[in-house]
């Protein structure tokens, strides 16, 4: 595999198209066909190593959802991406990729629990970070930075404790970086998005007087 054979894999697969990238070669193809072009590139390319199975939310425009795959070659060093649109907006649907890549069944746990695609042909599609049951995918972009106030999953728990599982507080968060400028620059900043933080911004602010030390106490 070449430098050139990744580049001119639209040419190879007339239904890719390039996409754009600032790192590897990246392309999309039609989600009626990404089964035949992940199979291409592993068995022709030599891309044998699945580095990850991610997605999208293009919300508010449709197709709503992406499916985003990384993929490695051991032999000759080389990644591409590949993404393909998932069918459906309210329910999306995207074919599961385990029969080419057995370390597809937790990268597609994932991409479904924290998005809500349903993969097809996935031999045990179920939640993997959060628990049964829960009803929010916490990566889509109407899911608010702090959570939802849920019930505890446990019923017993909640019978005898009478608590929630409450939104996360927002003290200094949401973190992160500067997208301009050198790295080393860009160290994560925080930002006030709480109630709390604000009030204690204006506490901090007012003007402060030393305390002065009264004499020891014989």
């Amino acid at each position: 595999m070449t430098t050139e054979a990744i580049d001119n894999l639209s040419q190879k697969l007339e239904y890719l198209s390039n996409r754009p990238s600032l790192d590897y070669p990246a392309f999309n193809c039609p989600q009626d066909r990404i089964l035949d072009c992940l199979q291409y590139c592993k068995k022709e390319l030599g891309f044998d190593l699945l580095c990850d199975v991610t997605a999208i939310d293009h919300f508010e425009t449709s197709p709503r959802f992406e499916v985003v795959y990384h993929l490695y070659s051991t032999r000759n060093p080389a990644y591409v991406r590949i993404v393909t649109p998932c069918v459906g907006d309210e329910n999306p649907e995207a074919a599961s990729v385990t029969g080419i890549w057995a370390a597809a069944d937790w990268h597609e746990r994932e991409t479904y629990d924290m998005f809500g695609i349903q993969f097809t042909g996935h031999p045990d599609l179920r939640r993997i970070l959060m628990w049964d049951g829960y009803p929010y995918y916490p990566l889509r972009k109407e899911f608010p930075l702090a959570g939802h106030e849920v019930d505890l999953p446990a019923a017993d728990v909640v019978e005898r404790t009478g608590v929630k599982v409450l939104p996360a507080p927002m003290m200094g968060g949401p973190f992160h970086a500067g997208q301009t400028g050198p790295m080393s620059k860009r160290e994560p900043r925080a930002d006030d998005e709480s109630w709390t933080e604000t009030k204690l911004q204006k506490e901090l602010e007012k003007p402060h007087k030393p305390r002065e030390l009264s004499e020891p106490k014989e």
